[in-house]
């Protein structure tokens, strides 16, 4: 499997880290209320199809990457920049989608 980082361009995945679901939403930190968070850490959906995932690039630009890959084929159909370099390739140098 090869993710296109936005910044490096194609390379192999031994170059990066899954960093988990990229589709959770960390509870209000002002909760008192335990069971939001414990949800957020535990429960996890095995989804089938497509679905967003948090991947790091560990041997290269070292950013956090949004993939959308098929769970089934593991075809990548989606690569973003994700937290506040969203939308940023452009200005760090990027190549890829």
């Amino acid at each position: 499997m090869r993710i296109d980082c936005p910044c490096c361009g194609p390379r192999g995945v031994a170059e990066f880290s899954y960093g988990g679901d990229g589709t959770l939403r960390r509870p209000d930190l002002a909760t008192r209320e335990t069971e939001p968070f414990a949800a957020y850490v535990y429960d996890r959906e095995n989804p089938r199809g497509s679905h967003v995932e948090l991947w790091h690039h560990i041997a290269g630009c070292r950013h956090w990457l949004r993939v959308t890959r098929n769970t089934l084929t593991h075809e990548i159909t989606g690569v973003e920049m994700a937290g506040r370099f969203a939308g940023d390739a452009a200005r760090l140098g990027g190549q890829g989608t």
